[in-house]
């Protein structure tokens, strides 16, 4: 069964802006005055050009950057008044990341690569780890992989392997980075698959693509160019909605 989504914003940012400084002090600015609004249980895709800075936004929301002006917003709560404990927390909690590279560890079991976020979760017991992981493994169709070295498995199936090591700890959010980028269309259009039933769930899905067809499977996308939000559908949606006419 679908869980409902909420209706208050799980991410926002007002008037975001990122630049990167060199060596010399020559700043590169790459997002500009970036204003966006989630809601728990959204499928998100953010569309762009290679260098349109969709990737550095991903990397703020998923707290693994900081923006250099503006207001970032977590569960109502501002980036910029959180420790550094506390986003460590909020990054082993709240966020995961399916990558493009899958980032597993080769010689070692399907098993074994979906347990490792459990080795630093700050709540879960370790008698529950083997579970919660064999139960995350089941969920992307792999039960009867589990012990196989990722090594040997496909890279549809080592995609799926990162999906469930994402999905292991429970997150908020899970963010996907070009997650088809390395993977033929069939493998693509499964990993996809996925990632739509998990949204189905109620996980919330932030996807990061180049490819207009794999945006299409959200059901929003943003357009980023040159550092600017260029289009949102769901702002587009809003005002179709508002220049209909009631029926009389």
């Amino acid at each position: 069964m679908r869980m409902i989504k909420a209706s208050s914003p799980l991410i926002q940012t007002k008037a975001l802006n990122k630049s990167y400084s060199s060596g010399e002090g020559v700043e590169t600015p790459v997002l500009y005055d970036i204003n966006l609004t989630i809601n728990a249980g959204e499928f998100v895709a953010i569309m762009g050009p290679s260098g349109s800075g969709k990737s550095t936004l991903m990397h703020i929301l998923g707290f693994l950057d900081g923006q250099s002006s503006g207001e970032y917003y977590f569960k109502g709560r501002s980036m910029r008044t959180m420790n550094d404990d506390e986003l460590a927390l909020i990054r082993a909690t709240d966020v995961s990341f399916v990558f493009q590279s899958f980032n597993l560890l080769p010689r070692t079991t399907v098993l074994e690569n979906v347990i490792l976020p459990l080795l630093y979760h700050p709540t879960i017991p370790a008698n529950e780890r083997k579970d919660l992981a064999l139960k995350a493994i089941h969920s992307v169709g792999l039960q009867d992989r589990a012990l196989y070295r990722t090594n040997q498995l496909s890279g549809g199936q080592q995609q799926r392997v990162a999906i469930a090591r994402t999905l292991v700890t429970h997150p908020a959010i899970i963010f996907a980075d070009e997650p088809t980028g390395n993977l033929d269309s069939a493998s693509g259009r499964q990993v996809m698959t996925i990632l739509q039933n998990l949204n189905r769930e109620g996980h919330t899905v932030i996807l990061v693509t180049h490819e207009r067809k794999t945006a299409e499977h959200a059901e929003r996308i943003i357009h980023i160019l040159d550092g600017k939000i260029d289009q949102d559908t769901r702002d587009f949606v809003r005002a179709m909605a508002n220049q209909e006419s009631p029926l009389k």
